[in-house]
């Protein structure tokens, strides 16, 4: 399933969904020139602000947190490793985040997404303490909050029947549904691989991003008017 839009309108322009995208494509655009000039500066480019887990606890040993070890946190979640990779994560957060913003607001919005992907690090770092770059993990909060909005909102679905290709419009309950259900299957695989990222995929960074979206919601969308 790929979803392709929905048809959930928004009352408000959503400046920070369409902020976080130009970023991340700015970002992935400088990735993508420092991989053609130099790679030896992509990969320490990479290194400096990927997400270290390891290196992030290991800081508490040698006297407390360090800037050094705090900012990959918010930098891993601009960072992407192919096109396909930055493409599907902004896919997903166009369709799904326009929406929680126009809900939770600008403010709410930025702060839950940040919230969401330093969860999803950690929580991944726990299961498989290797560097990690991506959005996905915030990302995936976004899709847990939408699915509580949002669980009955139609989502123009490309949906891939062996040979055949057809796009069927389904509700979010079970365009997200299936999401989560095929990262919790891929994590259990993740486990009997000793921790290691499937595939280069943090599974749990979605898990955990997704987990983490539903108390975030509740907590940030208290006194928010409930109109829409």
């Amino acid at each position: 399933m790929i979803p392709l839009k929905d048809d959930n309108p928004v009352r408000s322009t959503p400046i920070v969904t369409i902020a976080l995208v130009v970023v991340n494509v700015i970002v992935f655009l400088y990735e993508f020139q420092l991989g053609l000039s130099n790679g030896a500066g992509l990969d320490q480019f990479l290194n400096q602000y990927s997400f270290d887990f390891t290196a992030f606890t290991q800081s508490f040993s040698r006297g407390g947190l360090t800037l050094a070890a705090v900012v990959p946190l918010f930098t891993h979640m601009f960072l992407h490793a192919n096109w396909l990779h930055i493409a599907g994560n902004m896919l997903y957060l166009w369709i799904f985040g326009n929406n929680v913003e126009d809900r939770l607001g600008p403010v709410r919005f930025i702060l839950f997404y940040l919230a969401c992907g330093i969860a999803a690090a950690v929580g991944q770092g726990i299961v498989a303490p290797e560097p990690m770059i991506g959005a996905s993990g915030a990302i995936a909060g976004v899709l847990a909050a939408y699915l509580v909005m949002f669980p009955g909102a139609r989502v123009s679905t490309l949906i891939f029947l062996g040979l055949f290709i057809t796009i069927l419009q389904l509700p979010a309950l079970l365009v997200i549904g299936f999401w989560i259900v095929t990262q919790l299957v891929s994590g259990l695989a993740e486990l009997r691989m000793a921790g290691h990222a499937a595939g280069g995929v943090a599974y749990y960074a979605h898990i955990f991003g997704f987990i983490a979206g539903i108390p975030l919601l509740l907590l940030l969308r208290a006194g928010v008017r409930r109109s829409y």
